[in-house]
């Protein structure tokens, strides 16, 4: 269950604007946004709503024009690099909508790349085991299904046990059974760890699976809403 009274991440009033030649871009333009431990929050938005920017910088991916982020009471945004990147290498897991597996490494071995610089890693069989791909330890990604590729992506990022999982666009390019698969994963890791999740998607219907459902157009936050009962991926109109 998601504690509500402890964020994990605390965004406040962020911007972020890109300059191009004389043009000048507001991708993000005064968000304030927590995520609280253990619960799944969907971001929907349309394309160049905003979303991904703010999925990034909340991973530390990028950095705010101006605006703070927080967790546990260091702000990313006035962190050196060289701790950025422990942050996102101890407390951050990250799926995009391409797997970005290795082709000549098997799924273990690809998600043991994590686990051999985590401090308190699950073991990669572990790892597969959460997503269902038990039987594919030993698989190369070119034996794989996209889906499966996926599932491996998201074992690789929750192997070494994150406090936060950040997911931006995961079934995007996958069919709707293949979907089901992928998101039901995510929401097993999110239950069963109880990793604070976020998921960016287009798709209204994933909203269903959510704690909450955050709304961002035109770079701000266009509205928040709160499901009473999540449901299982399964049980969504696709």
């Amino acid at each position: 269950m998601p504690d509500n009274t402890l964020p994990t991440l605390v965004a406040k009033d962020i911007t972020k604007v890109y300059q191009t030649g004389e043009v000048e871009v507001r991708a993000l333009d005064g968000v304030s946004f927590e995520l609280y431990r253990g619960e799944m929050v969907v971001l929907l938005g349309a394309s160049g709503s905003g979303k991904s920017t703010l999925l990034n910088i909340l991973g530390g991916l990028d950095r705010p024009t101006t605006g703070s982020v927080l967790f546990d009471n260091a702000d990313l945004s006035r962190m050196s690099e060289h701790d950025l990147t422990l942050f996102r290498r101890d407390h951050v897991g990250f799926v995009f909508q391409f797997y970005n597996l290795i082709p000549s490494l098997t799924a273990r071995e690809n998600v043991a790349l994590v686990t051999e610089i985590a401090q308190h890693p699950l073991s990669p069989e572990q790892a597969l085991e959460l997503v269902k791909l038990e039987n594919r330890l030993d698989h190369f990604p070119a034996q794989l299904s996209g889906g499966e590729q996926q599932r491996v992506a998201i074992a690789r990022a929750i192997a070494k046990q994150p406090d936060i999982l950040l997911c931006d666009e995961p079934t995007g390019a996958l069919d709707k059974q293949t979907g089901i698969l992928v998101m039901d994963a995510i929401a097993t890791i999110n239950r069963e760890l109880g990793t604070s999740t976020a998921v960016i998607t287009h798709n209204t219907v994933v909203g269903g699976m959510a704690d909450r459902i955050v709304s961002i157009s035109d770079g701000r936050i266009a509205g928040i809403e709160h499901n009473r009962q999540r449901v299982s991926a399964a049980e969504l109109d696709w």
